[in-house]
């Protein structure tokens, strides 16, 4: 079986091309009845208003919460983290309609606008044991969300330190803020519960694989696909060793 890919809207294209660098097929979906086809799905990053109205125009929700409901594996990206939430908030969310399934509350935009998003190095200990590699790894958070909390099913995989805005001046020597500014405090920007990942970054705007694979290795852990069920991508050679070919523009 495939992974498939919701392509409503969104970086669809890009999880595609990374999971062909990782030697397996990514199928897109459009249709409730094409999710048949599928061992698992990745709902990507885009404007999750958008791909609402899009999702709820093609009738996809009822079938989305029945995937999530099945146990198939089913990893959200930025928007898509918005999807599997069971509660979201924040400016523009009321009244969207979410998938559900992953207990916790997502705020939407939490990081601010377009021209506010960023890069950070994050500690992903988790991901560092099951995929190796370097010790963390840069996200890449556009209009991001943040996870504000979560129930007691849900594991923390990465959390990322907000910087206080209140500094006024600070060197190597003295830091000097406002009257009463907040600490800095942290956010869960990745979690997992059962067979739901979400990740409040795009992993699929980097050139490091690790999230896709490790979520293709739950897919193996729920029993749903196989290593040897995965249909290969045409054309990859996933040699271990071998610098995987980037398809399409990545942040290094």
């Amino acid at each position: 079986m495939a992974v498939g890919v919701l392509a409503l809207q969104g970086s669809f294209n890009e999880h595609i091309s990374a999971l062909g660098r990782l030697g397996v097929k990514g199928v897109e979906i459009r249709k409730p009845e094409q999710l048949e086809n599928v061992s698992s799905l990745i709902i990507p990053g885009g404007e999750s208003t958008t791909m609402a109205k899009l999702a709820e125009y093609h009738n996809m929700f009822p079938a989305l919460r029945e995937f999530v409901k099945m146990g198939k594996p089913v990893w959200g990206t930025c928007a898509g983290l918005i999807f599997l939430a069971d509660k979201a908030v924040g400016q523009k969310t009321g009244g969207q309609e979410l998938v559900g399934g992953l207990d916790c509350t997502v705020n939407r935009n939490y990081f601010g606008s377009q021209i506010q998003s960023f890069e950070a190095e994050l500690s992903v200990p988790k991901l560092v044991s099951q995929e190796g590699g370097q010790e963390t790894y840069r996200g890449v958070f556009i209009r991001a969300p943040a996870v504000l909390e979560v129930g007691p099913g849900v594991e923390v995989l990465a959390e990322y330190h907000v910087p206080s805005a209140n500094v006024l001046y600070s060197s190597s020597a003295v830091q000097i803020q406002e009257e009463n500014a907040v600490p800095e405090k942290k956010v869960i920007v990745a979690v997992k519960q059962g067979n739901i990942l979400g990740t409040a970054f795009h992993p699929e705007l980097t050139a490091d694989t690790r999230w896709h694979s490790y979520f293709l290795k739950m897919a193996n852990e729920t029993g749903e696909a196989s290593s040897s069920s995965l249909v290969p991508a045409i054309g990859v050679n996933a040699a271990i060793g071998e610098r995987p070919r980037i398809d399409l523009p990545v942040f290094q």
